[in-house]
């Protein structure tokens, strides 16, 4: 196997699967002329040959001319295979009525005149670099109906081989394959070829900022930053290896390898699979989503759906929705797979009165009541939410996180009157995840508040499948300092080893003490500490906003929230440069929060 063969052949044949997907031509029906005759542009077409192009519909053109039968010149057995009974004997003329140009050749080989005489809706794939056969400009000013393929970046349908090398390889020796066959690169080019079909990223709109992806003439293969490629590839490599006999080592559980290969490129994918497993579960959690019409919430709607981990609520208008969907390429259907709550048409009036009633004595008139409604997404998410007509909301795109808190705590209220407020947030660091607390909520902590954070932090680490290792941190490093920062951690921590004896939690301690054993071991050889934390908790807003920022961007670490702990029904606020994904882990952890908020109500 040789990818500027091979992997060429796979990614131009996914074009052309496409192309033709795009034109509604059967490959068994079209004339195509292959300009080259080298190794690359052979191994493109055996692998179409293989997929049931006719040899016999196929010209093949090297330096001397058309290859045909009975031609001395410069014949090798390769080209002696493509050898035609025909009278053409240049390219110009076995460009009359072709179907698909194959190039592998030259700059420059293919004229307008020639394609002008190509069939109905012609495909050229021109992919000799870095100046191709012809130029897309040049091609779709005398033939507009056609598509157009190149090798280069900055035109649209780049072939480029780096789409399958080298998943097609991590396939292959997952299963422990003893060749690549036909049936592996066949299922390689479809793989590639229904990727581009699907709605594209979040990544990769990022990468290509300005750029619509939606299948069609200008989009029939994915972009090489899809990070979906590692996963489809080699799963479908892998199937069609033990189905055709070559795998040494066949994969019993293929959803189980598709979830290691996702982990490869979604770095919170097996943090968060024990959330997304029980979301999934339940299936039937309502929640609610204040800016529905942001291209980030609606790109995560397709992984919610697909992964069936929520019913969503779009608060929005749904033209807005529509737009952008269809310009992403979103498969999801509005008012079938996602409902939408459209304030301008559904603000019936008990939305306000309900708002009013709550919100009434705290300086929220009647008209401030309705306008809330209408213009405040984050007010009305809650509302439905506290109406029972949602089970959980997230919000936050848009906007600060305490303006957003305000009308959450407002409307929502505390599970209990005593119930403390707080945050975690979790970062994603090559070590492990590491979860902090409290970056977003409480300015200034009590030794008590401290001790509520830690409690329902720890509670939440519990629910990823991790046990707490939990270290109460400070400027002083086990009593050298009697200052009331230092004192209030210090008399946490007592508090917390006295309520969970069997857990490991210790401070207050220097932060490099509580990530350094060695260190922590010289200082207090008693440390009720193993290893490094997994939990840490800070003294105050500064310190624990300081380090998740610090953290952030010396290391690159995903940030994975922030969850807010304490409201009478599940309820986030994300940051506004959440990605899709942050939005579809957040939903994750809101749905199995519904779950298990249920849980408890039937044990009660």
């Amino acid at each position: 196997f040789h990818d500027d063969q091979h992997g060429t052949a796979i990614v131009a044949a996914a074009a052309v699967y496409n192309g033709l997907r795009v034109v509604g031509k059967n490959i068994a029906d079209i004339k195509v002329v292959g300009s080259g005759a080298g190794a690359a542009s052979i191994a493109c077409l055996d692998l179409l040959v293989s997929m049931g192009l006719p040899r016999e519909n196929i010209s093949l053109v090297d330096r001397t001319g058309v290859i045909y039968k009975g031609r001395e010149s410069g014949m090798n057995p390769w080209k002696e295979k493509y050898a035609q009974q025909t009278d053409a004997r240049t390219l110009a003329e076995a460009m009359v009525d072709a179907d698909l140009f194959m190039g592998l050749s030259g700059p420059g080989l293919l004229t307008q005149d020639m394609v002008k005489c190509m069939a109905k809706d012609p495909l050229i794939l021109a992919m000799s670099n870095p100046t191709p056969e012809i130029m897309p400009e040049e091609a779709l000013a005398v033939r507009p109906d056609a598509i157009v393929a190149t090798g280069r970046s900055d035109y649209p349908n780049q072939v480029n081989n780096v789409l399958c090398f080298p998943f097609i390889f991590r396939g292959a020796l997952d299963c422990g394959a003893t060749t690549i066959n036909e049936a592996m690169k066949q299922a390689c080019v479809k793989a590639i070829a229904d990727l581009a079909c699907k709605e594209a990223t979040d990544v990769v709109a990022q990468a290509y900022k300005g750029e619509a992806f939606r299948f069609g003439r200008e989009y029939l293969i994915p972009k090489p930053f899809d990070s979906r490629l590692i996963e489809e590839v080699p799963v479908a490599v892998v199937k069609a290896a033990m189905e055709s006999g070559v795998a040494t080592r066949p994969i019993e559980d293929i959803e189980a390898y598709r979830k290691k290969l996702n982990g490869f490129i979604n770095q919170s994918g097996l943090l968060m699979q024990p959330m997304i497993e029980k979301a999934k579960q339940g299936g039937q959690s309502k929640i609610v989503f204040a800016e529905g019409e942001n291209e980030d919430v609606l790109m995560a709607m397709q992984a919610i759906v697909d992964e069936g981990v929520a019913k969503p609520i779009l608060i929005g208008r749904e033209k807005v929705m529509q737009e952008t969907m269809h310009r992403l390429s979103l498969r999801y259907k509005l008012g079938t797979d996602v409902e939408v709550f459209d304030p301008a048409k559904d603000n019936a009036d008990r939305y306000w009165q309900h708002y009013h009633a709550k919100v009434g004595r705290k300086g929220v008139s009647v008209a401030t009541a309705r306008a809330d409604m209408l213009h405040n997404a984050s007010a009305l998410a809650a509302v439905i939410v506290d109406m029972g007509e949602a089970h959980g909301m997230i919000c936050g795109k848009v906007g600060r996180f305490d303006k957003h808190f305000k009308k959450l705590h407002q409307v929502l209220g505390t599970a209990t009157p005593d119930t403390h407020m707080s945050s975690v947030c979790v970062l994603l660091l090559p070590s492990g995840p590491l979860f902090i607390a409290d970056c977003f909520l409480t300015v200034d902590p009590s030794a008590n508040d401290i001790v509520a954070t830690t409690e329902s932090s720890m509670a939440f680490v519990r629910q990823f499948g991790i046990q707490p290792k939990v270290a109460l941190l400070s400027h002083s490093n086990f009593g050298t300092s009697g200052v009331p920062e230092a004192s209030k951690m210090r008399l946490a921590s007592e508090i917390l080893r006295e309520r969970h004896p069997e857990a490991e939690i210790d401070g207050e301690m220097h932060a490099f003490t509580a990530m350094n054993e060695t260190l922590r071991n010289t200082i207090y050889q008693d440390a009720n500490l193993t290893g490094q934390p997994n939990l840490l908790i800070m003294p105050n807003l500064d310190a624990a906003n300081i380090a998740l920022g610090l953290i952030r961007s010396l290391t690159d670490a995903l940030l994975i929230g922030p969850f807010v702990h304490g409201l009478s029904k599940p309820a986030h606020i994300v940051i506004p440069s959440v990605s899709a994904r942050g939005m579809f882990n957040m939903t994750a952890v809101t749905a199995s929060e519904v779950i298990n908020q249920q849980d408890m109500i039937d044990q009660n």
